[in-house]
């Protein structure tokens, strides 16, 4: 896609009077305009760096944790591990080279480096994209099917999901090298060629509509299934009663033991068999169905809540840029270069917060990361 150029203003000169010497100055206003110019280019590239520092740090913390810990060595946790390989290809093979380019917005890597940067940057995105899908598809499954699934979920078919997805990826990257022709002379930009308006339309519905599409359907099914489990429980059938039972007395040799009552109330008696006598046992009742529908719905509560963040985070930073990508074949002149670059690099920030969507939502991610980071401290 073409990157337009920066505004310049018509060259021009003013003369002052140096009041110590008495000589007249001259002052080009293209001395600040550079100045100001470079000031904003080295702040920008620091911010782009960072963020792109960030996402090779939080994806490789991810990828650490789970080689680290077996307890997430599942077919699950499989897949976020591809994913956080998948946004690391694009922090380290795509990002880099885009805070060059749109800090300079001009191409100074050739030919080769140019077709070998754009095929990254199509390729990996959309697998990171197609990534989510998976995760989503692996989460339906095993919430709608969960006893038949379970033993189908192993790490080959996992395996097979994650193939799938860089197939698809690199489908989709491919064809325009087809019609790919190599400029005579130096190449100043580089850019997918947007000529191509069924690409334009292939591409983003392949990698983007169509994806986001099935990823809403998905969550949307898991949420409502998820629901139907809690209600299935009816509050009116009588759960299991659990009892604990200790001993009143101070006596260190005071014990707790729990069992089940099948009737309402049931009283137990000491050794000595007298109700007041200092040995007695203090019955606590609890409606186990109950509890568990407390556990449940807290449960729900916090899965809804992580499929909001998934769904919006997503959403948030792709959807302004594929918009743009397939508005701007339809209207060249609405094609603007500083906004094609922030909507670019708010779908790469995506690749920086999908491990920590993932990996803070879940107790046992926190635990194994706290674990390696104390680790790798005390080895210091």
């Amino acid at each position: 896609m073409e990157r337009s150029g920066h505004f310049k203003p018509t060259p021009g000169h003013f003369e002052v009077l140096n009041s110590s010497t008495g000589t007249n100055v001259t002052l080009t206003p293209k001395t600040d305009e550079k100045q100001e110019s470079f000031a904003f280019q080295v702040t920008l590239a620091s911010v782009l760096g960072l963020i792109t520092l960030a996402t090779i740090l939080s994806n490789a913390f991810v990828i650490a944790t789970i080689s680290q810990s077996r307890k997430l060595q599942t077919p699950a946790n499989f897949l976020i591990a591809s994913l956080a390989v998948t946004d690391l290809l694009v922090s380290v093979l795509v990002m880099p080279i885009c805070v060059l380019y749109t800090v300079t917005h001009e191409w100074t890597l050739g030919q080769v480096i140019c077709d070998i940067w754009l095929s990254s940057d199509i390729t990996c995105c959309t697998a990171s994209i197609l990534h989510l899908c998976v995760i989503a598809l692996d989460r339906y499954w095993a919430i709608t099917d969960a006893v038949e699934y379970a033993k189908k979920r192993t790490q080959a078919r996992a395996a097979g999901m994650v193939a799938t997805a860089w197939i698809i990826a690199i489908s989709i990257s491919l064809p325009p090298f087809f019609w790919r022709q190599v400029k005579a002379g130096e190449l100043t930009t580089c850019s997918v060629n947007t000529d191509h308006i069924f690409y334009t339309i292939y591409s983003t519905f392949g990698a983007f509509y169509i994806p986001t599409l099935l990823l809403i359907a998905l969550y949307g099914r898991i949420y409502v299934e998820a629901r139907k489990r809690i209600l299935k429980q009816s509050p009116k059938k009588a759960g299991k009663r659990l009892t604990s039972a200790h001993l009143s007395t101070n006596s260190p040799a005071s014990v707790a033991s729990t069992s089940p009552l099948h009737c309402g109330r049931q009283e137990l008696y000491s050794d000595s068999g007298s109700l007041g006598s200092d040995n007695q046992i203090r019955v606590t009742v609890s409606d186990s169905l109950l509890e568990k529908k407390r556990i449940s719905a807290a449960r729900e509560r916090k899965a809804t809540k992580t499929l909001g963040v998934i769904l919006g985070a997503y959403i948030v930073c792709w959807l302004p840029f594929f918009i743009y990508t397939l508005l701007v074949p339809l209207c060249p002149s609405c094609f603007s270069a500083e906004l094609f670059d922030f909507f670019n690099w708010l779908g790469y920030v995506n690749s920086l917060i999908n491990p920590i969507i993932y990996t803070m939502s879940n107790d046992d991610f926190k635990k194994a990361f706290h674990k390696l980071i104390s680790f790798r401290c005390c080895r210091r």
